[in-house]
């Protein structure tokens, strides 16, 4: 017999809230049934309206909350709420930080169906405000006038926006600036409709611990109207720029950079550090956008591995070499591997930047390159991976469960897939000892997490 769905579209109903999603929308239930409606928080009794009810579960909208939970807070600023970058602001910053680490616990248990393992309290930051180092601003035209901002949910619409309250201050100040005097010199924007304009986007980035400000133009053509002009008032106006950068993205495409990018001024890195470790940033470089609690990430892996200078690492995923770098302080020898070439050539730069000659890296996939290392007799006494959302390949838990490392530390952006590759390692002969998640981007729905493995 088929269950009927207790409530059809359009429907006016009193909920109460039990629970949040991943994505940090509240969960009521209706005789067992879920309605997944934003801006809802557990404990709180509201009235929603039904949009859509699937055969397994709903979505509605919040029209009125009759009992709010302790944990709501106004939101700083309407605008940038609106563009669904900061899906949490409406929770205060403690609360956040329970519904991450609740939410780490959660999937341990319904993913990996790992009762017993030991959860850290979450470490957050003192100031959860203006952390990001790196903005990609699209650009558009209203009245006349450039704007420049951020996506409406599920559109193209932009919000022109002054400043973000998640963004380091120079960060807001070199956008605001570069839109500015892109505006005083009539450069058009980016048309991606009718595949016409300049400006698609501006991008800024900025080294913490340095003060180097990098700012890129992204545009449609290889030529931009008035260069010379923009770059001059750019060097006049934001005196902590040390480079500009233009970038050519010809394509009709919804990827932010293009092939083509030149220094027009400057320098063609920034540089930053991650504690002692000093990093190049390119314009395309992957680099961590909250530097203040990547290091404290980096710290506990380093705490996890436990090294005291006789040790073989490898580092999975090692992108521009952040973790292999820092792990190679105290390891005899650290390989890092990377499916990105480019991320590669940056991690043996960054390597030699600092004088650091135990640390070799490989480009190729990790589920290739380490099994040759393997056979090679390369064994890992520990093994780090911090691989992106989707997890580990397969075929890589394969190898580490042959490889036997004695220690396997797992950093992860994705609780779920987290979840997931714990289950098989435990399975293949490893336990589980503890796991620490860090808060490395207040106010969104992102939690990172640090596992430390040992061989039964």
């Amino acid at each position: 017999m088929t269950k009927t769905i207790p409530v059809k579209k359009n429907d006016y109903i009193e909920v109460i809230f039990e629970d949040l999603t991943h994505d940090g929308a509240g969960v009521a239930k209706v005789d067992g049934y879920p309605l997944f409606i934003p801006n809802g928080l557990p404990g709180e009794k509201a009235k929603v309206k039904v949009i859509k009810a699937n055969k397994g579960y709903g979505f509605g909208r919040l029209v009125e909350l009759y009992e709010k939970s302790p944990y709501r807070v106004e939101i700083p600023k309407e605008e940038a709420h609106k563009y669904g970058g900061c899906q949490l602001e409406h929770i205060s910053y403690e609360g956040q930080l329970k519904y991450k680490e609740n939410q780490v616990r959660q999937v341990l248990t319904r993913i990996g169906k790992l009762e017993d393992v030991k959860v850290h309290p979450i470490l957050g930051m003192d100031n959860p405000w203006h952390y990001r180092n790196k903005a990609q601003v699209p650009v558009g035209e209203k009245d006349g006038k450039l704007i420049a901002g951020f996506f409406k949910p599920r559109s193209h619409e932009i919000v022109d926006t002054n400043e973000s309250l998640i963004q380091l201050p120079d960060i807001n100040e070199a956008v605001q600036t570069v839109k500015d005097i892109c505006d005083e010199l009539k450069i058009p924007a980016y048309d991606e409709e009718a595949h016409k304009g300049v400006l698609r986007h501006i991008m800024a980035r900025y080294g913490n611990q340095t003060g180097e400000l990098m700012v890129v133009i992204i545009t449609r053509t290889a030529d931009i109207p008035n260069m010379s002009q923009l770059v001059e008032e750019i060097v006049a106006r934001l005196p902590k720029v040390v480079s500009i950068v233009h970038n050519v993205n010809s394509k009709r495409t919804n990827v932010i950079l293009g092939e083509k990018t030149t220094v027009l001024w400057g320098n063609e890195v920034i540089y930053d550090y991650i504690g002692d470790v000093k990093f190049a940033i390119s314009a395309l470089s992957f680099y961590q956008v909250n530097p203040v609690q990547t290091k404290v990430l980096y710290d506990k892996a380093l705490e996890y591995a436990e090294l005291n200078g006789e040790e073989s690492v490898i580092d999975a995923y090692c992108g521009i070499g952040t973790i292999s770098l820092f792990l190679a302080q105290k390891a005899k020898k650290v390989f890092g591997v990377e499916v990105v070439p480019e991320a590669i050539e940056d991690a043996k730069k960054n390597a030699e930047l600092n004088g650091i000659t135990n640390a070799e890296f490989e480009a190729g996939e990790a589920e290739i390159i380490i099994p040759k290392w393997y056979k090679a007799g390369n064994k890992a006494d520990v093994l780090v991976v911090d691989p992106p959302r989707k997890g580990c390949d397969e075929a890589l838990l394969k190898t580490i469960i042959e490889m036997k490392p004695k220690k396997v530390v797992y950093v992860s952006c994705n609780p779920a897939t987290l979840a997931r590759d714990l289950r098989i390692l435990e399975d293949g002969g490893y336990k589980i000892l503890e796991v620490q998640p860090v808060d490395m981007f207040p106010h969104t729905t992102h939690v990172e997490t640090v596992a430390l493995l040992k061989r039964k």
